[in-house]
């Protein structure tokens, strides 16, 4: 068999990971057709049907299954040997919101890691506006934070997060108490947008839990001591929104935003692999 053409191996695994050609087109910087046409190639070359493919959903076909993790160690192979020549590593810092940041931090480290081994990040995780602050003082590469939508800005619109009333499936109120809630604190835009609902329903509510970060929220939603205020993205498992079930007020959507001022081209696509990695996730 002759060699893995790896633009069309690189072109599967992306993919394989956002579910869609266009998104994979971006992330790669080139166009939907092309894509398709690599991955029409290496389906041939291999006599396997890796995708199985409709107009509205791009999955894994299970040969395809059995090749992503031989396909992601060939890339990740490629990627080592190519930057083996540059043996200074690289630091970038970014800031990220913590309302954005959930269990699946691991895997987007995982995917910047295997684009750039020499690349060390430095993660800052904060509220939205303590990283803005941060990146308009000079100290981060990079922001990403949350912002309500048709808010003007310079930076790069990447997703619409949706937040929801998250508890455990079956949940239920005690008659005659508050609502108990988990937040992110007073600063927080979601939780003063939650309660300024529940004032104007006429919703009784207290506050029984404040951490920060979604997998800390998310921690005490799971453990059945409140609803917590998170992205549906974000919700740890056995855990679903609740607004609906008590009749909740919906909840404000925010644009999460990406901020950077990077020059240089391994660093800006190191980023780029990021941005991607959250834009896959919330179309998840």
């Amino acid at each position: 068999m002759k060699a893995l053409d790896l633009d069309a191996v690189n072109a599967f695994v992306f993919v394989a990971d956002l579910q869609s050609f266009t998104r994979a087109a971006q992330a790669m910087g080139t166009t939907q057709s092309a894509i398709s046409l690599k991955l029409r190639r290496l389906e041939e070359h291999l006599g396997r049907r890796l995708l199985e493919r409709t107009p509205r959903q791009v999955r894994l076909s299970a040969d395809g299954a059995v090749f992503l993790e031989a396909a992601r160690s060939l890339i990740g192979a490629h990627e080592r040997a190519v930057s083996s020549f540059f043996v200074e590593q690289r630091r970038l810092v970014i800031g990220i919101s913590h309302l954005i940041v959930g269990s699946e931090l691991p895997s987007l480290l995982r995917r910047m890691s295997e684009h750039d081994p020499n690349l060390v990040i430095e993660m800052r995780v904060a509220g939205s506006r303590e990283v803005m602050q941060a990146y308009e003082e000079g100290t981060l590469d990079a922001a990403m934070v949350v912002q309500p939508p048709h808010r003007r800005h310079d930076g790069e619109t990447l997703f619409t997060e949706r937040f929801a009333w998250i508890g455990v499936a079956g949940w239920e109120p005690v008659p005659g108490q508050p609502l108990p809630l988990a937040t992110q604190g007073e600063s927080c835009s979601i939780r003063s947008a939650a309660v300024q609902a529940l004032d104007q329903a006429g919703i009784a509510w207290t506050e029984v839990f404040v951490g920060k970060g979604a997998a800390v929220v998310g921690a005490a939603a799971a453990a059945g001591l409140a609803i917590a205020l998170m992205a549906s993205r974000t919700a740890p498992a056995g855990t679903v929104d609740l607004g609906p079930a008590l009749s909740l007020p919906d909840l404000p959507t925010q644009d999460v935003v990406l901020y950077s001022a990077l020059n240089d081209l391994r660093s800006r696509q190191a980023l780029q692999t990021l941005a991607t990695a959250f834009k896959s996730l919330s179309a998840a």
